[in-house]
């Protein structure tokens, strides 16, 4: 469920600070492209993140 990965991404950026795109997924139990397009996802709508790998 891509939503629910999209708010536990936002979670986990405000309770933990800035992570890397391997972080996210494995916490997320997830790849790491799926992170990049979600993070592409979020940015489209307006909620910046840059990624630091």
């Amino acid at each position: 469920m891509r939503v629910h990965r999209l708010i536990a991404i936002i979670l986990l950026i405000e309770s933990r600070g800035r992570m890397k795109a391997s972080e996210l997924a494995e916490a997320l139990e997830t790849s790491v492209r799926s992170i990049y397009r979600d993070i592409d996802v979020l940015g489209e709508a307006g909620i910046p993140y840059r990624q630091t790998e």
